[in-house]
């Protein structure tokens, strides 16, 4: 007997706490105060919980704030009594952490799995500019692995190795900056109605076209801004979410494939990354289709990640990705796809993956407030990573 993620699991709470820059709070008081919002979202005490899963764990070397809290940190802060735990970097994007908790409630190891990630990546970078990977190692650091290929012509951070991907896409299909920009400003727009946004000021296209460059094709307002901040979601059992307080959202799909090589630039098609194999795997394991959905929060961590993911999920054929988003119509609050309703990371702030599954629970419980997507939606998409890196789920309101 074959048992199915799809259907055996329900997103049934969410929490979030202080998103801020620069707050120099302990993240892991950030990370206790997500989980306990959690945990009252959905009606449940800490001693209902039995699973605990997190990207990327505890420590990640040379990537200051990256990581807020770890697994074993946590379980000991909320004196929780697990039967399943998990915590890695080498997941499928940060949304790994919430595909094994389905899974882990699907076959039984677990009723309720509390999934949380943080970051405290603006404090951690201080009052100077912010660091590429490596490059706070101090002197006498030498590069191994990917980045001793990378280092030496300044490629530090994913900045350049995504404004690759990007650029190719222009050379192929002939996307322009003036596309691209979209999804900054539809972010910013959608910002301007979620006071928990970090940058809520009106932009125009001719503040985007202006602003300095700082990787081509990319822009400052093609980069997600560095936040602190933590985001909890739980994951339960379909019959225990039955009796939580919210209506169960079901995991109707999940995508984690990856078909190409696990490189951030050796990948076979340069147009797209990771995220078209875990697209397409999400779609093979669901009856829903791209027409379905309601609402769509795509990462973008840079702004062409999220239109790379909105070609790879086909909300528009392979190459129109620029032509779709441009004048920001079929993206905006009102139209045909919504799309980063929270503002996004560009505008938001980075909460690296999990912010954006946060705004989809929202959105589907119909919380939104003046951002809240008309007509009560019932489907939604949340992706996240780029590169070699990448997970999505497709969810839906009981």
């Amino acid at each position: 007997m074959t048992t199915t993620l799809e259907g055996n699991a329900a997103i049934t709470g969410i929490g979030q706490s202080e998103v801020g820059r620069r707050l120099g709070r302990d993240p892991l008081a950030l990370t206790v105060d997500a989980c306990m919002q959690a945990l009252e979202d959905a009606g449940l005490e800490r001693s209902d919980i039995d699973g605990l899963s997190t990207y990327p764990g505890a420590m990640v070397p040379g990537a200051p704030g990256f990581s807020g809290a770890g697994v074993s940190q946590v379980q000991e802060a909320l004196r929780l009594d697990l039967d399943w735990y998990c915590g890695g970097l080498e997941q499928p994007g940060q949304f790994g952490s919430v595909i094994n908790a389905c899974m882990a409630v699907a076959t039984g190891l677990a009723r309720h799995v509390l999934c949380f990630r943080t970051v405290w990546e603006s404090t951690a970078q201080g009052s100077g500019p912010r660091a590429g990977l490596g490059t706070s190692q101090g002197e006498g650091f030498r590069a191994t692995g990917d980045m001793q290929w990378s280092l030496p012509f300044g490629a530090a951070s994913a900045t350049c190795w995504i404004a690759m991907y990007a650029q190719r896409h222009f050379i192929e299909f002939g996307t322009t900056r003036e596309q691209l920009a979209w999804i900054a400003l539809n972010d910013r727009r959608n910002a301007a109605l979620n006071p928990a946004a970090i940058y809520r000021d009106p932009m125009t296209l001719d503040d985007y076209m202006s602003v300095r460059m700082i990787s081509t094709p990319f822009c400052l307002y093609d980069c997600d801004v560095p936040v602190d901040g933590a985001t909890a979601v739980i994951v339960s059992a379909v019959e225990p979410a039955a009796d939580t307080r919210n209506p169960p959202l079901l995991v109707q799909g999940v995508g984690s494939a990856i078909h190409g090589r696990p490189s951030w630039d050796q990948w076979d098609d340069l147009t797209t990354m990771a995220l078209r194999d875990a697209a397409s795997m999400m779609w093979q394991r669901s009856d829903l289709t791209p027409a379905d959905v309601q609402v769509a929060e795509l990462y973008d961590g840079f702004s062409f990640i999220a239109l790379a993911w909105l070609e790879a999920l086909g909300f528009c054929p392979r190459g129109q990705g620029g032509a779709f988003i441009d004048g920001g119509q079929r993206i905006a609050l009102d139209g045909e796809l919504p799309l980063n309703t929270n503002g996004g990371q560009l505008s938001g702030g980075r909460l690296h993956g999990y912010g954006l599954l946060h705004e989809a629970c929202l959105q589907l419980w119909g919380r939104g407030e003046d951002r809240q997507v008309a007509d009560a939606p019932a489907i939604a998409v949340a992706a996240a990573g780029g590169g070699p890196l990448a997970g999505c789920l497709l969810l839906a309101r009981d």
